[in-house]
Order: C-alpha cells, then structure tokens, then sequence
C-alpha cells in the first residue's frame, strides 16, 4: 500500500481528495492536514464523510507529513508548494501539487501573470506537467508533478488533435468557457460569489487576464509546434459544479465533422478518461458530473470554414482531483484508472 498525505484537505479540491482516495484499493491515507488553529475530526467539516471517514485533520507539521507518507498532495494556494515542495522532495516523498506553483515553465511568465517572486525556480525544470493525455510517459517517472487548472484542462483536450494534425490555423483560436462556483475554492468570500449574486445570472470575468491563459497557450504551443497566443474567456454561472468549454478556429484545409471525429477518437485511442461523441452530439457539464470523464463534441461550420469544439468536465474531479489521482496512479505504477472507474451521477 502507497501512503498518502494530503495538505489542505479541508477545501473543495482536497475533499474530493479525500473522498476518492479513501476507497482507493493501492492507497492508505496517512496523514491529513490543513491550515487549523488545532485538530479537527475530518467529517466535522466535511460532513459526507461522518459514518464513513473519522480520521483526525491535523494542524501542518512537514516533518509528520514526511515520515508518514510516500506520496503528498497539495491542494494549498499559490505560493504554498514553492517553498515546501523542496523538504519533500530531499526525503524522498513525492510530490504533486493542486496550485500553478509549477505549472509554467517560463518563471517571469510565471511571475508576471502570478505577481509573486518564485522562491524555488530550480524545481520548475523538474515538474512533469500532470495532464496524461500529453505526458503519461514522463508522469511515470515523475517525482514532482504539477497539476493542471481546471481550465486548461478543458482547452487543451479541445484542441489537441487540432493542433497535432495542423489543420487549424493557430492565430484564429477562441475560448469561451463556463465555471461552476465550486471553481472559486471554498475560502472564496469575495461578495462575487455569494448566492444572490451568481443565482440567475452568468457573467464573464478576468477578460484576457486570466491567469490560465499563459497555461494554455503554453501546452497548445508545444503541440503545435510554434508560438500560439489564445484569445480566452471565462464565465461563471449559476452551477456548483463543470466546466463547459466551446473552442472556435479557422480550418485549413476542407473536412467534415465526421472526419473529425475520426480524428479525434484515434488520437485519444489509448485514453481512457476522453470519450468522443458523435457528430451533431455535444455534451453537457451534467454528464460528467462527479466523474473523470472529459467529453468532446464538435461540429465543422461549412459557412463560416471554422471548426467548433465542445468539452465538458467536472472541474472538480477531472479539472482537479480526479486528474491529481490519475497522475498519482501513474507515478505508482498502478491502473490509471484505480480509484476513478466509475461514471458521472445522474440526474
């Protein structure tokens, strides 16, 4: 049995954590913690937890955290990891964190979008970048992974096959893309999302500042093999939880919807996670819900020559979590699968 620990075990993402790995057949949860005055019974604050998981949340203590664990998860904020990641690492646990301490692999791009100085740059070179539909072989190896956000998740599974095949013309990409409130986090006071502030209403937000833009266009550039700048943005709506996100670009050369498809379900033949409709069906956010599913529809416009992509994900589990527990299968050589195999709820 892999031991696990998990630091911020409280907020939305490390209660998914939580809730997965505590069934998962390889895993022993070992130490929990998160920013407490003192300890606390896990199911007192997480209360879907009470009959099934009492164990004790612990005020963070590294060196507890070390001797107790072989893998940690951080599902602290940014500028958490940087500076705790290296302790770690020294003794031999790995490493994989929730925050985009270690997700750009520029550090003044990092420092531009983040207006944080990164405390530990010589660790950036070692972060395997946790999506595994783009790095499984380098995860397996891993000993610092940093996970992607929610959004570049769904971007990214969008215009892969695009950009690998070069049939979309990179300058004309758009992403427009809708969040749950659960996206925010937990700690989220900010009167934005209050209920009657989000309830009936959706609303854009971070236009062209989003800090997940210099993500995407990162990934998407090393696919494509060229520099690539995305116009993104973000919109949030009434909903706890998903992520639906509609990708435009110019095509380059004439095909169908069919074609594309084609496409797409032989590039993710060997992904598990990526399911691709059929054409003229697109998905919704409900259908992946509480799952690690990603769901791709599409459709070829023949009058405007662009393409339109759809992706749907749970942002808490796929977009997070899931994809956390995915990479952490991987690291261990278990299933990749393990802990995950199980559909969306419904209704």
């Amino acid at each position: 049995m892999v031991r696990v620990g998990i630091v911020g075990a409280l907020g939305y993402g490390g209660g998914q954590l939580v809730r997965i790995l505590s069934t998962h057949p390889g895993v022993k949860l070992t130490y929990l913690s998160s920013e407490l005055e003192k300890p606390v019974k896990i199911s007192d604050i997480l209360p879907n937890l009470r009959g099934f998981l009492d164990v004790e949340c612990k005020v963070y203590n590294a060196e507890e955290a070390i001797e107790n664990c072989d893998v940690v998860f951080s599902a602290q904020h940014p500028g958490w990891a940087m500076k705790e990641a290296s302790r770690f690492l020294e003794a031999g646990v790995r490493f994989i964190d929730l925050s985009a301490d270690f997700r750009l692999r520029d550090l003044r791009t990092f420092e531009a979008w983040y207006k944080m100085r990164h405390e530990s740059p010589h660790l950036i070179p070692q972060a395997v970048y946790g999506l595994p539909e783009l790095y499984r072989a380098e995860l397996k190896t891993a000993r610092l992974v940093a996970n992607p956000g929610c959004f570049p998740t769904a971007a990214i599974l969008a215009l892969a096959p695009l950009l690998k095949e070069k049939i979309v013309d990179v300058s004309t990409i758009i992403i427009d893309a809708k969040t749950g409130v659960s996206g925010a986090g937990r700690m989220a006071l900010k009167l934005d999302f209050h209920f009657p502030e989000v309830n009936e209403s959706i609303k854009a937000y971070n236009v062209a500042i989003h800090r997940h833009t210099p993500e995407i266009e990162q990934e998407v550039s090393v696919i494509s093999g060229q520099q690539v700048a995305v116009s993104f943005t973000p919109h949030l709506i009434p909903i706890t939880r998903g992520i639906l996100t509609t990708v435009y670009a110019k095509l380059t050369e004439d095909t169908t919807s069919q074609k594309l498809t084609e496409l797409f379900r032989e590039y993710y033949s060997a992904d598990y996670f990526v399911y691709v409709l059929d054409p003229e069906i697109y998905p919704a956010t409900k259908d992946v819900y509480g799952s690690n599913f990603c769901h791709i529809g599409l459709k070829v416009d023949e009058r405007t020559g662009r393409v339109v992509v759809i992706s749907a994900i749970d942002n808490l589990i796929k977009g997070m979590s899931g994809e956390a527990i995915q990479n952490m299968n991987l690291m261990c050589g278990f299933d990749e699968r393990a802990g995950l195999d199980s559909p969306g709820i419904e209704p």
